[in-house]
């Protein structure tokens, strides 16, 4: 999980950099709209590769709405993060969305009652120390 989560890390720094890179003159809904259809894509072509489109019909009506909810999460963070990133500065947005692992460590905290512990609680301060240290 180390090498994925590592990689997941890696592609999502490159896709900052290309995101900004290329929206000069580019609405970011336009851009984060090519992005998403893209993903789209590749992730069904992916999921068809490997044989995973059986799963569908084993999906529960729990399971739908939370990943439902999720895609509409995941759909807003894009648009505003692109938004965020036309108006902004590439270093400063990419720290400030970094406190997505802040607010992921409350709602885990308070949501899915996993426990607080004290290394999560300081890594969570140090983060949000380093986003504030960044963007300001």
């Amino acid at each position: 999980w180390i090498v994925y989560g590592l990689l997941s890390a890696l592609f999502t720094a490159l896709t900052s950099i290309l995101a900004k890179s290329g929206m000069e003159r580019v609405d970011s809904n336009l851009a984060a709209g090519l992005r998403i259809g893209v993903a789209f894509l590749l992730i069904w072509v992916i999921v068809f590769a490997t044989g995973r489109q059986h799963g569908l019909a084993q999906l529960g009506p729990r399971a739908l709405i939370t990943v439902t909810l999720s895609g509409i999460a995941a759909g807003l963070s894009w648009v505003l993060y692109y938004k965020a990133l036309q108006v902004g500065e590439a270093a400063k947005v990419m720290s400030l969305d970094k406190m997505s692992i802040v607010f992921g460590l409350i709602l885990a905290f308070t949501v899915l009652r996993e426990p607080a512990l004290p290394k999560s609680i300081i890594g969570g301060l140090l983060i949000t120390a380093g986003a504030a240290v960044m963007v300001l």
